[in-house]
């Protein structure tokens, strides 16, 4: 062996109590990323149907874990990369859900005129020339799933400059981030005009996901 995540040998990783088959197209699911699945089902009630937006959805562990558990609402799930759909895709079809609609897309290039209740994200949040990038499991997997411009911040902020326009009156935008950007993730979207602004912290005690709320 040379180090390559156990995840990608057995060819699958468990997620919110669900299995989703992994591929080296895609980020490995880690329980942190829970946390977003966590406050994203806080906020849409058991019948809801809640239109759900996942960017960069990679093997489908946000989205999937949110369709499964709320059958009622209606989640999109998007991917620039053709490999980590076909992925995503598969569990989509192991899981047998139908709420579900997968999309090609460059963060909201493809979305044309669509509007959600709720956009979740884990995006690539760390810093180009990061030393984490050549440590680990993280050797192995995409670096564009990975690294983010020199702060590490540059898709957040495309996420959050482009999210109203896509978000239904006081709907919510949610993404992961690195342990040390809570406070800027916190200013961007205070900057864009979102409200009820806050972060969550992980297993670790890290704050680990920021969100806000779109006032119009």
């Amino acid at each position: 062996l040379n180090g390559e995540p156990v995840a990608y040998l057995l060819g699958e990783r468990e997620f919110y109590g669900l299995n989703f088959k992994v591929s080296p197209a895609t980020l490995i699911p880690r329980p942190d990323t829970e946390l977003l699945v966590d406050l994203a089902l806080q906020r849409i009630s058991q019948q809801s149907a809640c239109r759900v937006l996942d960017l960069g959805t990679g093997s489908g562990a946000i989205a999937l874990s949110i369709a499964h558990a709320r059958p009622d609402a209606r989640v999109v799930a998007v991917d620039a990369s053709a490999a980590a759909l076909e992925v995503a895709q598969c569990n989509a079809r192991r899981l047998a859900l139908t709420n579900v609609r997968l999309l090609r897309s460059d963060w909201f290039s493809a979305l044309r005129d669509e509007r959600f209740d709720m956009i979740v994200s884990n995006p690539p949040y760390i810093a180009a020339g990061d030393v984490h990038l050549s440590q680990g499991d993280v050797r192995f997997e995409p670096p564009g799933a990975l690294a983010s411009g020199a702060d590490g911040l540059d898709d957040i902020r495309s996420i959050i400059g482009q999210a109203k326009t896509y978000l239904n009156a006081n709907g919510w935008l949610m993404f992961e981030h690195g342990y040390n950007q809570a406070e800027r993730a916190r200013g961007l979207l205070g900057d864009a005009g979102f409200t009820e602004v806050f972060s969550a912290r992980d297993l670790a005690g890290m704050e680990r996901v920021s969100g806000g709320r779109a006032a119009f």
